[in-house]
C-alpha cells in the first residue's frame, strides 16, 4: 500500500476538484495545514535567537515572572487543545487503518502537525512571557485566527454534507473549532490589557515586590501553570541537597502573601469586623474569622478534591472496559462494522472510540495523570492554607500574651503551661485540620458514587459487600478514640519516668557515694514498667487498626462475591469482578480516613474554644498615663464584665476634662513638678481579687535621686513597683509620671529573667552597642570574672537552652541590663537578694551610687539591706500594704524614733552576721565560679575525647568532597537497622519476615483465583451466534451450559478458605510488627538505663546533662512510638508493589521491558528525595525550638518587657521566628509534593505499560480476560503506594537517628563493680573502728588526662578528725573521691582497717561509708525515703538523726512528720535546712568514717556552728575527714593536711603548723581571721 496525502483508491480520485474547491475533503485537510505549517516556519528561528541571546534577559529572579494577562486559562486551553489533537489523531489512525484500502494521509497528519504546533505554541509563549517582549505575541495571534478559520470551513462542510454528532469527526472538529476561538480570545485580552500591539503607549509593568527580592525562594505562587503542578521548580534545590546540606540560607524568606503579619492583619480584622456595637459582650467566633481570612483557598482545594476523586472512578470502570473488549475479540464476538462514507472516506461512530481497548487504555493514563495532579495540588493547597493560619493564629496569641494583665498570669487563670499548650498543640491541631478537612466534604460523596457504581456492576451483593465497609467504620472509630485515651496515659508515665530520671542524674554523684543507684534505677524501672503496660495496649489498637485498614476490602469482596453467587447462581465476569475489586481498593481510603478526620474534627472543636477563651481573657489597662501629663482617671476602672481595662478607650475627651478639672494641680510651683518624677496620690491597688493589695498610698519619688523602699517580707514593696508601672488594677487614685521622664523605664526584677541569647544579648536589650558604656556595666556588676568563664565570652549562649547560669550570675546579667538602658528612671527590685555582701557593696558604690547617679537617672530601689540606707536621698518604708513612713533618713530618725531604733537593732544584727559572713560570703561567689569552672572544664576535656559518633557526623557536614558526602548522606543506615532488629529478638524478627511475606502471597492468591474462576465459568458462553449474544453474555442473568456448574462450588470453597486465611495472616502480621517494636523499645531503654546508672562519675562530668536526657526523653518517644508504625507501612507498601510488579509481569512478559527505565528513575527519585527531606525535617525541627522557646520567654518576662516598652521588637521577632519556622515547613511540605507526583506519574506509566503489554500480548493470545483485569488492578494499587514507600524510607532513616543515637551510649564503659573480694569475704561492721592509710596514692580522672593526686601518703589514727585544705584545684575533693574509689587510682592504695578499698566491690565499699557532699542534694519524695531509702531503719534512730541535726521540731510541725513531702530537689526547704538533712542522713548511716567535702561551703554562720557541734559530740567516736573551705572549721582538728597541686605540702596538728609563721596553713588562717 502505498502512501499518499488523498489516497490512490481505484474508481476515486482523490484529487478531483470538479465539485469545487471546498467539496474535495482532502483539500479542506490540506488547508487546515497551512496554520500549524506557518507557526512552526515562524517559531523556530525566534525561539533559536531567543535562547542564543538568553542573557539579555531582564534581570529578575529564576524567570518565573508571570506577565500577561489570562496565563492560567491559556495553559488550560492548550493542555485541552493536545487532548483533542491526540483524540483527532487516534481516530484517523484507526478509521485509515480499519475501512481504507490505501493510506489516507490527510486523515491523521493534520492532527499530527496540530499537535506539534500546539506544544510549540506553549513553548513559544513561555520564553516570550519570561522574557517580557509582547510585541512577539503577534505570531500567535495570527495562528489563532488562521486555524480557527481554516477548522470553521472545515465543520462548515461537514454539516453542509449531513455528517452530524453521531460521527466522532465531528464532534473533534467542533471542539477544535471552540478551542481555538477561546485562545483567540485570550489572545486579544492580551492585547487590550498590555496594549502592546496598535497603541502609542504600551502599558509598563513591573515585577511583583517579592520577585524583585532575591531573598525570596519560594516560588510556588510565581511559576507557569505546568511547573506549578509538578513542583518542577524545586528540582535545584531537591537535586542541589546532594552536594551540600540545605541550609536556612537556602530556603530563604517567604513571599509577603504568605508571612505571619500578612496573615495575621487579615485574621483579626475578620475577628475585629465581628465585635458589633450592638453587643459588645459577644465574643467573636473564631471559625467564622477563619473563614472569613481562609475561606477561598479551602474552597479551591475541596474543588480540586473533588475533580480527583471523580477522575478516580475512571480506573475501575476503564478496567471493566479493557477486560469486557478484550473478551469479546478472544470469543470472535467483535460487533460488525458499518461503513459511513462521506467524501469518499469512513467516517467511524462516536460509539465505536470506547470499545477500542488500546483508547481505553490511553484514556485510563490521563485519567490518572490529572487525578494525581489535582490531588496533590489539592493537598499543597490545603496545606499552604493551615500554615497561614498557623502563623496568623500565633501572632493572635502573641499579641494577646503582651496585653495580658498580670494578674492572670499571677493568680495562676493562664499558667505558663496553658500558654506553652496554646502555641505548641492548639495550633498545630486547628493546622492538621485544616490539611484534612477538604476530606470532611468529599468523602461522603466519594463514598456514594463508590456505592452507586458498585451496585451498577453486581447489583445487591456489592450493596452487602459495601455494608461490610460502612458497619466497621464505627469500630474504627472506637479504635481511634481509644488509640487517643492510651497516647495520654502513656504520657504521664512518660513524663513521670523522664522527671525521676532527670532526678538521679542530677543526683547522681551522691547516689553512687552511696551506692543507691540501684534502688533508684528500680523505681524508674517501675515507672518504665507502667509506662509499658500503656505501650502495650497503644501496640495492640494500633494492630487493630492496621488490621482492620488490610481486612476489611477481603472481607467484603469475599462477602460480595458468596452474596452474588448464592443470588445469581453463577460468579460474575472478569470485567465486572475486578471493576468492583478496584473499587472496593477506592473505598477503603475514605472510610479508613474518616475516623481520623472526625477526630480531629473534634479536637479542633475544642482546640478552638481554648483559643476563644484566651483571646477573650483580661487584658491590661491602657498606657495612656506614661505619655506625660495624662493622669489614670479612676472612674474608667469600673470592671467592664469580661474585659478589664483601667481606661475606657473610646472616650479620649474625657482625660481633658479631667486635667481642667483640677486647678489645685495646675498651681503648683513649677520646681516641685521637676523634682517629682513619679507620684502616686490615694492610691488603692489590686492583683484582680477585687482585695486591695495596696491600699491609702501617697508617696513621691525624686527625680535623679536614689529612693529606697524597705519593709519586711511580703509588706507589698515589689507590688508597689509594679503598681507605678501600671502592671495592677487601679480601684481608685492615680499614677502620675512627670512630663520629662522618658516613656520607658529600666526595670530589674526580682526573679531574674534571662533571653536565650548571648550575654552580651541580654544586657544591651536592643540598645545600640557602646563599648564604653558596656564595660562600665560590667565591671559595676562584677560580671567580667564569669564572662571570663565562659567558653566564648559574652558571646556564649545562656538562657533556658543555653549554659546554666547561677542564681547570683544571672541577678547580676538582669541589673547589667537596667544599668545599660539608657532610661531616665531605673526600677531595681531586690538586686542584692542572690549576690554575696561584697558584690553587693561594689554594686552599690560602683553601679548604683557612681554609675547611675552620675547619669543623674532617677533610681528606685528595693532592698532588705538597711545597712545602705545612709545612702538613699529618700526612703520609703511599707508595712502590710500601705505606706508607713517616707522621707530622708533624718527625718525620720527626727520623727519616728521607734521606727530608726528597731532598723538600728536589725543593721547591728546584720552587721555581726555581714562579718561572720564576709569570709563565707566570699566564697559563695567563688563557689558559682567554681561550679561553673568545673562545668566547663569537664566539657573541654570531653571535646577532646569526643566519642566517635557526634564527631562522624560534624566530619560529614564539613567535608567538601562532594562524592562522599554524597555516598554517605544517600544511605540508609541499615547497619542501625539490624541493631534495632536484633534488640527486638530474633524469633519476632523471623515472626515479622514470615508472616508479612505469607500475607501478601495469600492476597495474591486470592485476587488470582478470583481472575480463574471468573475467567473459566465465563468462557462457557461466548459461542453464542454472531453479533447477538456478545451482550447477553455480559447481562446478568444469562443461562448457562452445565459445564461450569459443577466446578463452581469447588473454586467457591477454595476462594471462602484463601480470604480466611488472608484476614487471619493479616492480624497476625499486624501483631507481629507493633509487638517486634514494643521488645525492641523495652530492651534498648533497660539497657541505655543500666549503662548510664552504673557509668564512672567521669562520664557525667564530660556529657551534658542535657544530652543524656535527650535519649531518654526524644529518642526514646521516637523508639516507643515512631518507628514500629513506619517500620509497618514501610514493609507493607514494600510487598504490595513488589507482587503488583510480579503479578504484572507473571502475566504479561512484555510489561518486563517497560520495568527498566521505570526502576531506575525510581532509585534517582527516591534518592534525591531522601537526602532533601531529611535537611528539610532538620530545619523544621531547629525552627521549631527557638519559637516555642520565644513565647514562654515572653511570658515569663512580660512585666519587663512592658516596662522596658519593647513590645514592639518582640512582636517583631516572633513573627520572624514563625516566618522561618512555616518557610522550612512549606519547603518540606513542597518537597512532599514533589515526590509524590514524581512516583504518581510513573505510577500511571506502570498502568499504561501494563495495559498495553497485556493488550498487546493478548492479541498473540496470552493471557486471558480475567488475568488482564487482574494486572490492570494491581498496577492500580502500585500508584496508591509507590510515594510511601519513599516517604516511609525518609522517616525510618530519621528515626534510626534516634537508635544510632542510644546506640551511641550502650559503647559507655561500666565501673567495675565487682572488685577481686567477694562481699561474703568481708565482715559485717567493717570499718569498725575506722583506721586509714595512704600510701603512695596517684589518681587520675582519666586514662588520657594528668593525675590530680601525685604519691600522697597519709595515716589516720581511729576516731581522729582530720582537716584538709588548699585553694581550689589542689586536689581535696579528688582525694575525698578516692575513698570511695569514684576516680581512677592507678598507682599506691588506700586501706581502711586493713583492707585495700580497690579490692572491694564498689557496692559494699560504698555502703559501709559515710560522706557530705558540698551541695546538699534532696530527691522528691518523703522525708523518710530521703533520709533512709533502703528502709532499713526503725522511726526511732530516723527521729534522733532528726535530732542531732537539729530537725526534729522542724519536722515534727510539718503535716505528715517523717512522711511529709520533699519537692523535687528539695525545693520547700532552705539551703541551710537541706544541708542538715544531708548532716542526718549520714549519721542514719552508722558508719566509723565520715567525710565532709565542703559541706558548711554554702550556709549561714549559725548553721554552720549547729554542724561543728554535732560532728564534735555525735561522731566523737568515729573518724572524721573534713575538706575544708573556711580554715577556721578546722582549727579544732587533730590533724590538719594542707595541699598543693596533688601533693602533700604541711601535714601536722594545727597547733604546730600555727607556730611556722612563713607556712602555707599560717597564711591561710590569717586571711580567714
Amino acid at each position: 500500500m502505498g502512501l499518499s496525502f488523498c489516497g490512490n483508491d481505484e474508481n476515486v480520485s482523490g484529487y478531483s476538484v470538479d465539485d469545487g474547491m471546498l467539496n474535495n475533503g482532502c483539500f479542506v485537510d490540506a488547508l487546515n495545514l497551512v496554520p500549524h505549517v506557518f507557526l512552526l516556519f515562524i517559531t523556530f528561528p525566534i525561539l533559536f535567537i531567543g535562547w542564543g541571546s538568553q542573557s539579555s534577559k531582564v534581570q529578575i529572579h529564576h524567570n518565573t515572572w508571570l506577565h500577561f494577562p489570562g496565563h492560567n486559562l491559556r495553559w488550560i486551553l492548550t493542555f485541552l487543545l493536545l487532548f483533542v489533537h491526540v483524540c483527532e489523531f487516534a481516530e484517523g489512525l484507526v478509521s485509515n487503518n480499519r475501512m481504507m484500502d490505501t493510506n489516507h494521509l490527510h486523515l491523521f497528519m493534520p492532527a499530527f502537525m496540530g499537535f506539534v504546533a500546539a506544544t510549540t505554541s506553549v513553548v513559544y509563549y513561555h520564553n516570550i512571557e519570561t522574557s517580557n517582549f509582547p510585541k512577539l505575541l503577534l505570531v500567535l495571534f495570527i495562528y489563532w485566527v488562521l486555524a480557527f478559520i481554516t477548522k470553521s470551513i472545515k465543520l462548515w462542510k461537514f454539516a453542509e454534507y449531513h455528517v452530524g454528532p453521531q460521527q466522532l469527526r465531528f464532534c473533534i472538529t467542533a471542539l477544535l473549532v471552540i478551542l481555538y476561538g477561546l485562545l483567540m480570545a485570550v489572545e486579544v485580552n492580551v492585547i487590550r490589557i498590555r496594549k502592546y500591539v496598535f497603541f502609542a503607549n504600551p502599558q509598563k509593568v513591573k515585577p511583583p515586590e517579592d520577585l524583585q527580592d532575591l531573598g525570596v525562594r519560594f516560588l510556588q505562587p510565581f511559576v507557569n501553570l505546568l511547573s506549578k503542578a509538578t513542583y518542577w521548580w524545586m528540582n535545584p534545590l531537591i537535586m542541589g541537597a546532594h552536594k551540600r546540606p540545605i541550609e536556612l540560607k537556602k530556603i530563604g524568606k517567604l513571599p509577603i502573601a504568605m508571612r505571619a503579619l500578612t496573615n495575621y492583619l487579615r485574621l483579626k480584622d475578620a475577628y475585629e469586623d465581628q465585635k458589633s456595637a450592638e453587643n459588645p459582650d459577644r465574643a467573636p467566633s473564631i471559625w467564622r474569622s477563619m473563614y472569613r481570612a481562609f475561606g477561598r483557598p479551602i474552597l479551591l482545594s475541596s474543588t480540586f478534591r473533588y475533580l480527583a476523586d471523580l477522575l478516580g472512578f475512571a480506573g475501575p470502570l476503564c478496567i471493566s472496559g479493557i477486560v469486557r473488549n478484550l473478551m469479546l475479540e478472544e470469543g470472535g464476538a467483535a460487533p460488525a462494522k458499518i461503513r459511513e462514507t462521506y467524501f469518499d472516506v469512513h467516517f467511524m461512530l462516536s460509539t465505536e472510540l470506547l470499545q477500542n481497548t488500546s483508547v481505553l487504555a490511553v484514556l485510563l493514563f490521563l485519567a490518572l495523570v490529572l487525578q494525581r495532579t489535582f490531588l496533590q495540588a489539592s493537598y499543597y493547597v490545603t496545606i499552604e492554607t493551615g500554615i497561614n493560619v498557623r502563623g496568623a493564629l500565633l501572632a493572635m496569641i502573641y499579641n494577646k500574651i503582651l496585653h495580658l494583665s498580670t494578674s492572670n498570669m499571677s493568680m495562676g487563670e493562664m499558667t505558663l503551661g496553658q500558654i506553652n499548650n496554646l502555641v505548641a498543640i492548639e495550633t498545630n491541631q486547628l493546622m492538621w485540620f485544616l490539611f484534612l478537612c477538604p476530606n470532611l466534604w468529599a468523602m461522603p460523596v466519594q463514598i456514594v458514587m463508590g456505592v452507586i457504581l458498585l451496585y451498577y456492576l453486581l447489583g445487591w451483593s456489592a450493596m452487602i459487600g459495601a455494608s461490610v465497609i460502612v458497619l466497621l467504620a464505627p469500630v474504627q472509630y472506637l479504635i481511634a478514640t481509644k488509640l487517643a485515651d492510651t497516647q495520654k496515659s502513656t504520657l504521664e508515665h512518660s513524663t513521670d519516668r523522664l522527671k525521676k530520671t532527670t532526678e538521679i542524674l542530677k543526683g547522681i554523684k551522691l547516689l553512687k557515694l552511696y551506692a543507691w543507684e540501684n534502688i533508684f534505677c528500680g523505681s524508674v524501672e517501675e515507672t518504665r514498667g507502667k509506662e509499658l503496660k500503656s505501650l502495650k495496649t497503644f501496640a495492640f489498637y494500633t494492630s487493630m487498626s492496621i488490621f482492620m485498614n488490610a481486612a476489611i476490602p477481603i472481607a467484603a469482596v469475599l462477602v460480595t462475591f458468596v452474596v452474588h453467587h448464592i443470588i445469581n447462581k453463577r460468579c460474575p465476569s472478569p470485567s465486572e469482578a475486578f471493576a468492583a475489586l478496584a473499587l472496593f481498593n477506592i473505598l477503603v481510603t475514605p472510610l479508613f480516613l474518616l475516623s481520623t478526620v472526625v477526630r480531629f474534627a473534634v479536637k479542633a472543636l475544642v482546640s478552638v474554644q481554648k483559643l476563644g477563651e484566651f483571646l477573650q481573657s483580661d487584658e491590661i489597662g491602657d498606657d495612656s498615663w506614661r505619655n506625660g501629663e495624662m493622669a489614670v482617671p479612676s472612674e474608667g476602672a469600673k470592671k467592664h464584665p469580661g474585659v478589664t481595662k483601667a481606661i475606657n478607650r473610646k472616650q479620649p475627651l474625657r482625660y481633658q476634662m479631667d486635667n481642667y478639672e483640677q486647678p489645685s494641680r495646675r498651681q503648683m510651683r513649677p520646681s516641685e513638678t521637676e523634682d517629682v518624677a513619679v507620684k502616686v496620690s490615694n492610691g488603692c491597688f489590686t492583683w484582680g481579687s477585687n482585695l486591695s493589695t495596696l491600699s491609702d498610698i501617697n508617696i513621691r519619688i525624686p527625680t535623679g535621686q536614689l529612693t529606697m523602699i524597705v519593709g519586711q517580707v511580703g509588706c507589698g514593696k515589689s507590688s508597689l513597683l509594679l503598681a507605678m508601672l501600671g502592671e495592677m488594677q487601679t480601684i481608685s487614685g492615680r499614677v502620675h509620671w512627670s512630663n520629662k521622664n522618658r516613656y520607658s523605664v529600666a526595670y530589674a526584677t526580682q526573679k531574674s529573667w534571662l533571653l536565650n541569647a548571648t550575654v552580651e544579648e541580654n544586657i544591651t536589650f536592643g540598645s545600640p552597642f557602646n563599648k564604653q558604656r558596656y564595660k562600665a556595666v560590667i565591671d559595676a556588676c562584677s560580671l567580667q570574672l564569669d564572662i571570663d568563664l565562659l567558653p566564648f565570652g559574652d558571646q556564649t549562649e545562656i538562657g533556658e537552652r543555653g549554659i546554666n547560669l547561677s542564681g547570683g550570675q544571672r541577678q547580676r546579667i538582669c541589673v547589667a541590663r537596667a544599668l545599660y538602658q539608657n532610661t531616665n528612671i531605673v526600677f531595681l527590685d531586690d538586686p542584692f537578694s542572690a549576690l554575696d555582701i561584697h558584690l553587693s557593696d561594689h554594686l552599690l558604690q560602683e553601679g548604683i551610687l557612681k554609675f547611675l547617679q552620675d547619669d543623674k537617672r532617677t533610681v528606685v530601689l528595693v532592698t532588705h539591706k538597711l545597712q545602705y540606707l545612709i545612702h538613699a536621698d529618700w526612703i520609703i518604708a511599707m508595712k502590710g500594704g500601705s505606706v508607713l513612713r517616707e522621707g530622708t533618713l533624718k527625718d525620720i530618725q527626727t520623727h519616728d524614733v521607734e521606727l530608726y531604733d528597731h532598723w538600728k537593732t536589725l543593721m547591728n544584727r546584720q552587721d555581726q552576721e555581714l562579718e561572720k559572713q564576709d569570709i563565707e560570703q566570699d566564697s559563695q561567689t567563688t563557689m558559682e565560679r567554681k561550679t561553673l569552672r568545673r562545668a566547663f572544664y569537664s566539657r573541654e576535656a570531653k571535646n577532646q575525647v569526643d566519642d566517635e559518633d557526634e564527631e562522624e557526623e560534624e566530619e560529614e557536614e564539613d567535608d567538601d568532597n562532594f562524592s562522599t558526602t554524597t555516598s554517605r548522606r544517600s544511605k540508609v543506615p541499615w547497619k542501625v537497622c539490624w541493631c534495632y532488629m536484633s534488640s527486638g529478638g530474633f524469633f519476632m524478627v523471623f515472626l515479622m519476615v514470615s508472616s508479612k511475606l505469607l500475607k501478601h502471597s495469600v492476597i495474591v492468591a486470592i485476587d488470582y483465583w478470583l481472575a480463574i474462576w471468573t475467567s473459566k465459568s465465563n468462557q462457557s458462553v461466548v459461542e453464542g451466534p454472531n453479533g447477538t449474544c456478545q451482550f447477553q453474555v455480559l447481562s446478568r442473568n444469562a443461562t448457562f451450559p452445565g459445564s461450569s456448574d459443577s466446578e463452581d462450588p469447588i473454586y467457591l470453597t477454595v476462594f471462602i478458605v484463601l480470604c480466611a486465611a488472608g484476614i487471619t495472616l493479616c492480624l497476625i502480621t499486624s501483631l507481629t510488627v507493633e509487638f517486634l517494636g514494643l521488645s525492641a523499645a523495652t530492651n534498648l531503654h533497660d539497657n541505655l538505663l543500666n549503662k548510664i546508672i552504673h557509668a564512672p562519675l567521669r562520664f557525667f562530668d564530660i556529657t551534658p546533662l542535657g544530652q543524656i536526657l535527650n535519649r531518654f526523653s526524644a529518642d526514646t518517644n521516637i523508639i516507643d512510638q515512631h518507628i514500629p508504625p513506619t517500620l509497618e507501612s514501610l514493609t507493607r507498601s514494600t510487598l504490595l508493589c513488589l507482587s503488583a510488579i510480579g503479578v504484572i509481569s507473571s502475566i504479561t512478559r512484555y510489561f518486563l521491558i517497560a520495568l527498566v527505565p521505570l526502576a531506575v528513575a525510581f532509585y534517582f527519585i527516591q534518592k534525591y528525595f531522601r537526602v532533601a527531606s531529611k535537611d528539610l525535617q532538620d530545619l523544621d525541627d531547629s525552627t521549631q525550638l527557638p519559637l516555642l522557646c520565644h513565647f514562654s520567654e515572653t511570658a515569663e518576662g512580660l512585666t519587663t518587657i512592658r516596662a522596658f516598652r519593647h513590645e514592639a521588637r518582640f512582636k517583631q521577632r516572633m513573627l520572624e521566628l514563625t516566618d522561618t519556622n512555616n518557610t522550612a515547613y512549606l519547603f518540606l511540605s513542597a518537597a512532599n509534593r514533589w515526590l509524590e507526583v514524581r512516583t504518581d506519574y510513573l505510577g500511571a506509566v506502570i498502568v499504561l505499560a501494563a495495559a498495553g503489554a497485556s493488550i498487546w500480548g493478548s492479541r498473540c493470545g496470552q493471557p486471558s480476560g480475567g488475568l488482564v483485569g487482574l494486572a490492570l488492578t494491581y498496577a492500580l494499587t502500585v500508584t496508591n503506594y509507590l510515594n510511601w514507600v519513599v516517604r516511609n524510607l525518609a522517616d525510618l532513616e530519621v528515626q534510626m537517628a534516634a537508635v544510632k543515637k542510644v546506640n551511641s551510649f550502650l559503647g559507655t564503659e561500666s565501673e567495675n563493680y565487682e572488685g577481686s573480694m567477694d562481699s561474703s569475704q568481708v565482715p559485717e561492721n567493717w570499718p569498725h573502728d575506722g583506721e586509714i592509710k595512704i600510701q603512695d596514692l596517684c589518681v587520675r580522672y582519666d586514662p588520657m588526662l594528668k593525675p590530680v593526686l601525685k604519691h600522697v601518703n597519709a595515716y589516720v589514727q581511729p576516731g581522729q578528725k582530720v582537716g584538709i585544705c588548699g585553694r581550689t584545684g589542689s586536689g581535696k575533693s579528688s582525694l575525698s573521691l578516692a575513698f570511695f574509689n569514684m576516680v581512677d587510682i592507678f598507682e599506691g592504695k588506700i586501706v581502711i582497717d586493713g583492707i585495700d578499698i580497690c579490692k572491694l566491690p564498689l557496692q559494699t565499699l560504698r555502703s559501709r561509708l559515710s560522706i557530705i557532699l558540698q551541695d546538699p542534694v534532696l530527691f522528691s519524695g518523703s522525708i523518710r525515703f530521703n533520709l533512709d531509702p533502703e528502709q532499713t531503719c526503725n522511726d526511732e534512730r530516723l527521729w534522733e538523726a532528726l535530732e542531732i541535726a537539729q530537725l526534729k521540731n522542724m519536722v515534727k510541725a510539718l503535716p505528715g512528720g517523717l512522711d511529709a513531702v520533699v519537692t523535687e530537689g528539695g525545693e520547700n526547704f532552705s539551703v541551710g535546712q537541706r544541708q542538715l538533712f544531708c548532716l542526718a542522713r549520714a549519721f542514719v548511716r552508722k558508719s566509723s568514717i565520715l567525710i565532709m567535702d565542703e559541706a558548711t561551703a554554702s550556709i549561714d554562720m549559725a548553721t554552720e556552728n549547729i554542724l561543728q557541734k554535732v560532728v564534735m559530740t555525735a561522731f566523737a567516736d568515729r573518724t572524721v575527714v573534713t575538706i575544708a573551705h573556711r580554715v577556721h572549721t578546722i582549727l579544732t582538728a587533730d590533724l590538719v593536711i594542707v595541699m598543693k597541686r596533688g601533693n602533700i605540702l604541711e601535714y601536722d596538728k594545727p597547733e604546730t603548723l600555727l607556730e611556722q609563721e612563713d607556712g602555707m596553713f599560717a597564711s591561710f588562717v590569717k586571711a580567714d581571721m
